[in-house]
């Protein structure tokens, strides 16, 4: 198609348009469609094509050059799409290689105005034939008529003869141009009476195109670089989702043999295309990340992949290059873009990718040759070919054949549902199942479907059945396979038993008495450990195959079955040729006639192996944790009798003049608990009196050792008359170095019967409590560091005045503690039941144990002392 000279233009920048003849005018014509927005796209020359006579000349008769740049200058050097003279590699222009260049050039030029007068020409013949039908003229006189009314309508005759073409046709192509004229009269008429010759002459190149890289020239030179694209990809879908590059335009030959083939579920541009019904716009391509052909060349640039699809079916894809990003585009681009892709669709119909570079014409298979291979099959199965309207869209396939293992689930003949409509003879695949939607889509892309236990709905008189089916969809040629496989209840069952007989390593038999025929299932050959191959064992050789420990029990076993004819279990060793033993269960049934004769024997045997070695170590597990349990009850019985003799619950009272002594210990409820509290009170040769309680930490016999070691070390210390302070140290020696590093606290007090004072010291120990006068409060706190922890340690100690009825209270944190609250809360609530204080101090004691609320089960040693 010839276009009018225009100056040269940079990339991306509007171009000028031009007029043929005098300003031109609208055509009348019923409106339809919307406008295309100015500046939707990059600008291009939107004037009208000249006419044959026109072609080659200009107004001024001077000669003109069509196309997209400017071949030549007016001296005949070769010009550059930019308007600069072409750098023929330092070739001078007056050079013979030099205009030998410029005159190819012009022959080029001369070739590409030939073409489009040719692409004009057959456009107005097609005109004048569409008035020789409608008018009942002559040739000549439709073209006389077709001068007149260009003529009259101020426009060219190859606009007035696209015109007549499109309100002849009303196809999707008069439909898109139509929606361009409409909206040209609110913007510009040149623009949209160009848009409509455009898409008539993409048309008309892309008929007469032989295969798809002439179709993907015609589309980028007369339709889409109009629209500022700068590049075109055809693509061919596969039938198992791959695409193949069938033709390409404004790629380099490199990038177009580098993305020659995409394989399947790899994700591109073109790939997104194919999936969306849609198609993909895409603003900038380097926002995506998505690969796609030409990347590098405009990484930036808007992409357009829309299908390219007739009747239902998807052939490929057509792409679309711009180089630089767009803003989203109007309906009516959009539409144009649909229609060109639906042109290229037409040609990818035929369309067989090339090996070794020989293409050859692509072979659909017969309907009869697949009514054949459906017939050849075991499962039931349907031939479905597209039902079109008259639009040429899909709108149902028809049952073009029933196999004979078909079976209609609402019993009707297969004749009757052969060559019925799918959805009118099975409206259910339209449903939740979307059966009717994945048919569609294979025949669409041509990948194929399958599914397991895939739910099938069908009418019987109004009630919906369900089944479950494998399934499997394929697409050959035109047609559709569908097949597939209800799930029986007799082959579930079967399936389930097989199922059921391996988990359990079960193996049935059945052995005929009259006939002597013996019939194993496979997992019984493979308890025997033999081959299946090999003869089955019969019941009366049983003996022979068991350990010999085990033949009183066979024996026994044969004789119930055999002779009294009743069903009998047996459990024995069975000793296998490759030399294992499996202990296996047998249970068998003998099988009576009317007459009480013995027929058949059968039964099932069964590896109880693991069941076997479970249960002994089961019982070895079981006496070895009732002898454990036993020593522990032994261990814990010892060590609370050796508790109970070193600290009893309690001791007779010591002889003081002027003081009463009381001491408590309460073990704790659990035995296994058996803790390291201990306490002492007894009159030093001095006079003075011992006073302590401590608490080793840990439980069981380890802690009562060390709670003896530490007391009686400490008994023993207290002899030489040393002070508190010193008597912690000396102990805390004996705990680290001693006993094995145990660690342990200890409240030690000396007190003096004649002075009434106490010296004391403690060694990580709650302090002890002074009740004096209804009131109740701890001992001002020392320093003092656990026993144990550190090879040597110095304790503080402190003296105190003790008057008439005062009492001193020792503890150990049995008596307070609680998980559940802190320390000084439970020693709150002591000092508050301390406070009441009971007529005697044995009665106090008790009342302080009575009322504890510690709840850790520990044991409890307390130590109380009363001036008189």
């Amino acid at each position: 198609m010839s276009e009018q000279p225009r100056e040269p233009v940079q990339r991306g920048e509007p171009k000028p348009e031009s007029a043929v003849g005098p300003g031109p005018s609208p055509v009348p014509r019923a409106p339809s469609g919307g406008p295309v927005s100015p500046g939707s796209l990059p600008a291009t020359p939107g004037g009208a094509p000249a006419t044959h006579d026109q072609a080659a000349s200009g107004h001024d008769g001077r000669p003109v050059m069509s196309g997209e740049q400017v071949a030549g200058s007016s001296d005949g050097q070769p010009v550059a799409e930019d308007g600069t003279l072409a750098d023929l590699e330092g070739i001078a222009p007056a050079s013979p290689v030099g205009r030998l260049a410029a005159t190819v050039e012009r022959l080029s030029r001369e070739v590409r105005l030939a073409q489009a007068e040719a692409e004009g020409r057959a456009l107005i013949e097609l005109a004048k034939g569409v008035l020789v039908e409608r008018l009942k003229c002559g040739p000549s006189q439709a073209a006389r008529q077709l001068a007149e009314l260009a003529e009259q309508a101020q426009v060219s005759p190859l606009e007035l003869a696209v015109d007549v073409i499109n309100q002849a046709a009303r196809d999707r192509m008069s439909e898109v141009t139509d929606a361009f004229l409409a909206a040209a009269r609110a913007a510009d008429e040149a623009e949209a009476e160009s848009a409509a010759v455009r898409l008539r002459a993409a048309e008309s190149g892309v008929l007469a195109a032989d295969d798809t890289q002439a179709v993907a020239d015609a589309l980028l030179e007369q339709a889409l670089r109009p629209l500022g694209a700068a590049a075109v990809a055809i693509w061919a879908a596969g039938a198992d989702g791959s695409l193949t590059l069938a033709g390409s335009a404004g790629f380099s030959p490199a990038e177009a043999a580098r993305w020659r083939y995409v394989p399947p579920d790899v994700v591109t541009v073109a790939r997104r295309g194919l999936i969306e019904r849609e198609g993909q716009w895409i603003t900038s391509l380097g926002e995506t990340g998505l690969p796609s052909i030409g990347l590098h060349h405009h990484p930036d640039g808007a992409r357009a992949a829309l299908p390219a699809g007739t009747g239902g079916r998807v052939h490929g894809v057509l792409e679309i290059a711009w180089p630089a990003p767009l803003p989203p585009q109007s309906p009516q681009i959009i539409r144009q873009v649909e229609a060109l892709a639906e042109l290229c669709a037409h040609t990818l119909e035929m369309y067989t990718p090339s090996l070794g570079g020989v293409q050859e014409p692509r072979v659909l298979p017969d309907a009869a040759e697949l009514m054949d291979l459906a017939d050849g099959l075991h499962d039931p199965a349907l031939v479905l070919v597209p039902h079109l309207d008259g639009d040429g869209h899909l709108i149902d396939f028809r049952i073009q054949h029933v196999n004979s293992r078909f079976l209609d689930p609402a019993g009707r003949p297969r004749a009757v549902v052969s060559g019925a409509l799918l959805l009118e003879a099975y409206p259910m695949a339209a449903g939740g199942s979307e059966l009717f939607q994945r048919v569609e889509r294979v025949y669409a892309t041509g990948e194929p479907f399958r599914a397991r236990r895939m739910n099938l709905t069908a009418l019987v008189d109004q009630v919906p059945l369900s089944a479950v089916a494998d399934m499997s969809i394929s697409r050959h040629g035109s047609a559709v396979l569908l097949i597939w496989r209800i799930e029986d209840e007799t082959a579930r069952l079967a399936s389930l038993l097989q199922h059921a007989q391996r988990l359990g390593r079960i193996g049935g038999f059945e052995e005929n008495v009259l006939t002597g025929e013996i019939t194993w299932n496979g997992q019984l050959f493979d308890l025997y450990g033999r081959p299946q191959s090999s003869t089955p064992v019969p019941l009366e050789e049983l003996p022979s195959h068991a350990h010999p420990d085990d033949g009183v029990s066979i024996r026994r076993f044969l004789r119930t079955l055999l002779h009294h004819r009743r069903p009998a279990a047996a459990a024995f060793r069975l000793q296998r040729p490759d030399g294992v033993t499996r202990h296996i269960r047998i249970v068998a049934e003998p099988v009576l006639d009317t007459d009480g004769r013995l027929l058949l024997l059968r039964g099932a045997y069964q590896d109880i192996s693991a069941q076997h070695w479970t249960e002994v170590a089961l019982a070895a597990t079981r006496d070895q944790l009732a002898h454990t349990e036993q020593q522990a009850t032994e261990r814990n019985r010892l060590t609370l009798q050796l508790q109970h003799a070193i600290m009893p619950p309690t001791q007779a009272p010591l002889q003081v003049t002027g003081l009463q002594v009381a001491v408590r210990y309460r073990p704790a409820e659990t035995e296994q608990l058996v803790g390291g509290d201990w306490y002492d009170a007894v009159v030093l040769p001095s006079g003075l009196v011992l006073l302590c309680v401590g608490d080793v930490a840990g439980h069981g016999i380890e802690a009562a050792t060390s709670m003896v070691v530490l007391r009686n070390a400490l008994r023993g210390l207290a002899v030489t008359g040393a002070g508190p302070a010193q008597l912690l140290s000396w102990l805390n020696i004996v705990a680290h170095h001693l006993t094995g590093a145990v660690t342990a606290t200890a409240v030690c007090g000396l007190y003096d019967p004649e002075r009434r004072t106490l010296r004391w010291a403690r060694a990580g120990h709650l302090p002890p409590v002074l009740v004096r006068d209804s009131e109740a409060a701890p001992l001002p706190l020392v320093k003092g560091l656990l026993l144990g922890a550190v090879p040597e340690v110095t304790y503080e100690e402190t003296e105190m005045q003790l008057a008439a009825q005062d009492t001193l209270l020792m503890f150990t944190d049995g008596l307070i503690e609680r998980r559940d609250r802190p320390v000084e809360e439970s020693l709150t609530h002591l000092l508050t039941t301390a406070r009441t204080a009971p007529a005697s101090l044995d009665q106090q004691l008790d009342r302080l144990l009575t009322y504890s609320k510690s709840d850790t089960d520990d044991d409890t040693c307390i130590v109380g002392i009363r001036v008189g």
